[in-house]
């Protein structure tokens, strides 16, 4: 009796046992076909990349991610429209400073050094600067066509939601890609205003938050559209050439920002180059350091200075 009941409950557990494994079996066929249709659905609007390159360092990626300068860093990084995660980013810079590091200490002095790797980590992050500026410049000059576009579907009778996936198709990177998360956002169930929102926040510029405004508004109140952004149009279009006129005329000021630290550190090659061991001289005592660094402290002012000066808002 006893050993029929130990067979019944093996029995039993047996079954369960099996039910359960197809039980989990049919959850994890099924997760992975939810998956696959998210990514088919993803890649198809343009959101993420099926079949990418392999991302580097994921490890360090994580974990910088959750620090304050890794998601500044990936905000940045987004802003730039470049393929590249804040992990391989953080890991390039830091093996750009250690090389001007190196490079510093072998080809001038070992003082010399530390400020090379500094500056090898401030021109990267001036780097995705000048990126991010490129960026929102190419994507102001496709703003008139942006909105031209917006005119003409609204016109035709399609709902803004449906005109800006349309004009995501149309146009190119970086308004066809920004454009793009919008509608993927619009597509998830968030709001128009959020959506645009974080479309300007990614991209500041004063024609983007005009844009932006005018289509919340008229979504809002119900105006319009066609005749505001008929209107605004014609106002992106002069704006760009203003802008286009201004930039022409502050070119040889811009060229004289970057070369006045060039000659700078040009002249510490040739000082060294005339008479060997001249900066390790130099170097050698504190005051010797104290006017070097001095020096490019003077250099860095002229090169901020002379870039506020030659800024002009449009």
């Amino acid at each position: 009796m006893e050993l029929h009941t130990l067979v019944q409950l093996a029995t039993g557990l047996t079954l369960l046992t099996c039910g359960l494994a197809v039980a989990g079996l049919h959850a994890y066929a099924m997760g992975r076909a939810q998956r696959q249709a998210l990514i088919d659905r993803l890649s198809a609007t343009g959101q993420i990349e099926v079949g990418g390159r392999r991302r580097r360092f994921p490890k360090l990626d994580r974990r910088l991610r959750r620090t304050r300068f890794g998601r500044k860093l990936e905000l940045r990084l987004a802003a730039t429209g470049l393929d590249i995660t804040p992990g391989e980013f953080f890991v390039y810079m830091m093996s750009s400073a250690a090389g001007l590091f190196l490079i510093g200490q072998a080809s001038l002095a070992p003082f010399f050094g530390p400020i090379a790797g500094l500056l090898g980590i401030w021109a990267a992050l001036q780097f995705l600067n000048w990126q991010r500026q490129k960026r929102i410049e190419k994507f102001i000059n496709q703003l008139p066509e942006l909105s031209r576009i917006l005119a003409n579907a609204t016109q035709a009778g399609l709902a803004l939601r449906t005109a800006i996936g349309m004009a995501a198709e149309e146009l190119e990177a970086p308004a066809g890609e920004e454009l793009g998360k919008v509608a993927n956002q619009l597509a998830l169930g968030a709001s128009l205003d959020d959506a645009l929102g974080e479309m300007a926040e990614r991209l500041p510029s004063r024609e983007l938050v005009v844009l932006v405004t005018t289509l919340v508004l008229s979504n809002r109140a119900g105006g319009q559209v066609v005749g505001a952004l008929r209107n605004l149009t014609e106002t992106l279009e002069e704006r760009k050439e203003t802008r286009r006129e201004v930039r022409t005329q502050l070119s040889q000021v811009n060229m004289t920002s970057y070369a006045v630290p060039v000659l700078g550190i040009g002249s510490l090659f040739l000082m060294n180059g005339v008479k060997d061991g001249a900066l390790d001289r130099m170097t050698g005592s504190p005051i010797g350091q104290g006017v070097v660094i001095v020096a490019f402290a003077m250099y860095a002012v002229g090169f901020i200075l002379i870039r506020r000066l030659s800024r002009i808002d449009v």
